[in-house]
């Protein structure tokens, strides 16, 4: 959520229409003798204007393009995201584009194979590296970029996880679709820069409680997403948990003076 918040309940408080946005829980299973679930975060830099210095999850804003049906396609094709998402399927398959387009971009990871069963083994090289860059400056279509590589985005590797909707009363605000998802064998993340100043990879849990202990910012979507991770235990437990997609919509309150944001439930978070 933006630092540069309207006065909540006041004549200036704004009401902007929701851009629909989608995020990918990348996870894998932790290294070292202890193993476990981790989930890949990002730092967003001090000069984004959204939410800057908070951890997120890769992803962004849908772009017009990313309703492209030239879109090489594999897997549950968008009639049934659209069930799943609740969306109509031009929607729903751009919300999937994006997820797997932002994903390449913000992490260098990609869900994509050559053939409906297979997955880019390794991303890494200065010829990826230049099609990242064009896919962020738009000079790129997402579909030219796979038709140039011979590729189906695999939507059969995307798990929909939640509903988030930024409170009413915030300048910018989006309507966002979670999704969870495997690190390709093979692939590693890479901390390609931009939007972002750091990156790690951490168990659930572990950001939970650093973002208690105020040493890491985050985000209420993020917060409880990681909670949720860390009750599945493993990343089999995460592709294969129980997921009822419902809209998400905190509203800003003043709780004891401080401005938060209050979940349906009652539950309220501090904001970073």
């Amino acid at each position: 959520m933006a630092t540069d918040r309207p006065r909540v309940g006041g004549a200036d408080a704004r009401a902007a229409d929701p851009r629909p946005a989608a995020t990918v829980m990348l996870v894998r299973e932790g290294g070292g003798p202890s193993g476990g679930l981790e989930v890949y975060l990002l730092r967003r830099a001090a000069t984004m204007p959204f939410a800057p210095g908070a951890y997120v999850f890769p992803g962004g804003g849908v772009d017009a393009r990313d309703a492209d049906r030239d879109v090489r396609w594999a897997g549950p094709p968008p009639e049934r995201w659209a069930g799943v998402l609740g969306v109509d399927p031009p929607l729903a398959r751009a919300l999937v584009c994006a997820a797997v387009r932002e994903t390449f971009e913000e992490s260098g990871v990609l869900l994509a194979g050559a053939a409906p069963d297979g997955v880019v083994g390794d991303t890494r090289g200065d010829d990826w590296e230049a099609d990242r860059r064009a896919l962020i400056d738009r000079s790129l279509p997402f579909s030219a970029f796979l038709d140039r590589r011979g590729l189906v985005l695999r939507s059969d590797l995307l798990r929909a996880w939640s509903q988030w909707i930024t409170p009413k009363g915030e300048p910018r605000r989006y309507d966002t679709r979670f999704f969870a998802a495997l690190l390709p064998e093979g692939q590693q993340t890479r901390d390609v820069g931009g939007e972002a100043d750091r990156v790690a990879w951490m168990r659930p849990a572990d950001a939970v409680a650093a973002v208690e202990r105020g040493e890491m910012a985050m985000l209420p979507p993020t917060v409880v997403t990681c909670r949720e991770l860390a009750a599945c235990g493993t990343p089999r437990g995460v592709m294969t948990a129980e997921r009822a997609i419902a809209p998400i919509e905190p509203e800003l309150r003043r709780v004891d003076g401080e401005l938060r944001a209050v979940l349906p439930g009652g539950a309220h978070h501090t904001l970073p």
